[in-house]
């Protein structure tokens, strides 16, 4: 038999990618002249980069700022970003435990492995591209029991998919917000993991 799944949201989850998202709305603006607050940006992670960017270019120029913007990730983004608190530890107690770890985030899935990789954090499956209830569904193939996020979306995303929520209150939302959106148990950060893990244990697993 396939051992259960955890799954896990990536931005403000696992890693805090803030300073290198920022840098690289900062290189996208350097490459377009057109002026991207990146505080603001930084302040609102979790939909897709589109989302974001419909904010800042007209419809006829969102492809390629799309694009161009992916170009630069890799340069400017990743050696910037740090997994947040607890996260190496959360992902080593599943594997300890016999459990599998899979990441599904809205980000990019080449840049969300580009960042597992510069980190060393190993998961057993990566799916990317996906936001809120579309995550719905690589959860249910890859047998998760179990997601973790910081944004009320990934909240939305273990209810579609008929799991148990974990919200972490390491992104933009508050735990009062996370439970509103369906949060089953909220922690401040992932160093809460292993206590949460064994609270849900008879609802996840």
């Amino acid at each position: 038999m396939t051992a259960p799944a955890v799954g896990f949201d990536l931005d403000m989850t696992l890693i805090d990618t803030r300073p290198g998202i920022a840098a690289a709305f900062r290189a996208l603006t350097a490459a377009t002249g057109v002026h991207v607050d990146t505080d603001l940006v930084v302040s609102r992670l979790g939909p897709p980069l589109a989302t974001e960017l419909r904010n800042w270019f007209p419809a006829d120029k969102l492809d390629e700022a799309v694009r161009l913007y992916r170009s630069l990730y890799p340069e400017y983004a990743i050696t910037r970003s740090r997994p947040l608190p607890g996260a190496v530890e959360a992902i080593a107690e599943l594997r300890a435990a016999g459990l599998r770890s899979m990441v599904v985030t809205a980000k990019h899935g080449p840049l969300a492995r580009l960042h597992l990789e510069h980190l060393g954090i190993r998961v057993d499956e990566l799916v990317g591209d996906l936001f809120a209830a579309e995550k719905a569904t690589a959860l249910t193939e890859h047998g998760a029991e179990l997601y973790v996020g910081d944004h009320v979306a990934d909240m939305l995303a273990a209810q579609t998919a008929g799991i148990p929520a974990l919200g972490v209150t390491t992104g933009s939302h508050g735990a009062d917000e996370l439970r509103a959106a369906g949060a089953d148990l909220v922690v401040a950060d992932l160093t809460g993991f292993p206590q949460a893990l064994r609270r849900l244990v008879r609802l996840a697993l």
